[in-house]
């Protein structure tokens, strides 16, 4: 199979355009000119340089690609290019929005539909919601999972913009989509999970709020194995449904940083949990500071909804039953991977 995966040069991306090569795929790794190759160094990989901001450019890009592929286009396309850190709120719609709207329409516009356009989404677009205690602490469970006949409730700006396109690509009754909506997502090249390494070997763990909260991840070949799914299973399980992916389990705020402090190997840390009102001052100040000085920052008023919202379980039923998904990395094991990793690439 041909199969494009756009923002290949990213976290995610770059691991499935690899997967896709042990498959025996033929793997087009999408990106931007500017973007970096030092995860794409298979010889096996073919490049598609792809502008998702111009659209006029970005048909001119396919017509080429159209033909490198044998006149028909690729066979799937995982679309995971997209910003999740931006200076101004625009950014993320830009990227996330725009950027899949003219992607999907210039595959339309140059006869390049793939037979699945799986896209990446996130389980940010609920936001906030199923927040009622339904247990105590020593509970299995706190709160009701989120499920997809929730209503999307996004807190942040990359949630918001994510929802956007998940609403425009719902719309496209020609377009053969699946959407795949992961939890937080760790592993090997991840950065927003390293910082918390960093904390950690430094001995100090900084968490907020008093009120429990139940956290979920998903390693990141979990979700390259999501994906993989989502193009191989028959049309009439998959198609036109989204999907929530996580390691099929919650945990508590201390589980991940428990385990970064086994494999790290620190004696002692400092754990240190502060009130949401704190969180909020230093996040307002922070990413206000940041952003007239034109400078990324991890502390702003997104990172703040996201450390604040207590309720991140969610509901993959629905992605075993139909995909045949299976979560293959437990925490333990994914943290110890990560933690590996980080330590022979020299970031720890």
């Amino acid at each position: 199979m041909k199969i494009l995966v756009t923002g290949a040069s990213g976290f995610i991306g770059s691991f499935m355009v690899s997967d896709g090569l042990e498959r025996g795929h033929e793997m087009w790794a999408g990106m931007r000119h500017s973007s970096s190759k030092q995860y794409l160094t298979d010889p096996r990989i073919r490049f598609a340089e792809l502008d998702l901001s111009r659209p006029d450019k970005l048909r001119e890009q396919l017509q080429r690609y159209k033909q490198a592929t044998g006149g028909s286009g690729w066979d799937y396309v995982i679309h995971a290019a997209g910003a999740t850190k931006s200076l101004k709120r625009e950014g993320f719609f830009r990227t996330n929005t725009e950027g899949t709207k003219n992607l999907v329409t210039a595959l339309r516009d140059c006869d390049m539909m793939p037979k699945r356009f799986v896209f990446v989404s996130s389980l940010s677009i609920f936001g906030a919601i199923r927040e009622e205690k339904i247990g105590t602490d020593g509970s299995k469970q706190l709160y009701i999972p989120i499920s997809d006949k929730d209503t999307p409730r996004p807190n942040t700006a990359y949630g918001e913009s994510k929802l956007a396109a998940e609403t425009w690509l719902r719309a496209q009754t020609d377009v053969p989509w699946v959407i795949l909506r992961p939890t937080g997502v760790y592993g090997p090249r991840e950065r927003d999970y390293f910082l918390m390494a960093q904390s950690i070997k430094q001995h100090v763990d900084f968490a907020v709020g008093y009120q429990p909260q139940e956290i979920t991840f998903v390693y990141m070949m979990d979700v390259v194995q999501a994906a993989f799914l989502a193009c191989e299973r028959p049309a009439a399980d998959v198609l036109h449904h989204a999907y929530f992916l996580s390691d099929g389990n919650s945990y508590n705020s201390r589980a991940f940083s428990d385990l970064l402090q086994k494999e790290i190997g620190t004696r002692f840390v400092l754990h240190i949990k502060a009130p949401l009102w704190f969180l909020r001052l230093i996040c307002t100040v922070n990413g206000t500071v940041c952003r007239l000085m034109g400078k990324l920052t991890t502390l702003n008023m997104d990172k703040y909804h996201i450390l604040a919202q207590r309720n991140w379980n969610c509901d993959i039923e629905p992605a075993r039953r139909e995909l045949g998904y299976e979560p293959k990395w437990n925490l333990e094991d994914g943290v110890r991977e990560s933690v590996k990793w980080y330590k022979e690439a020299g970031w720890l």
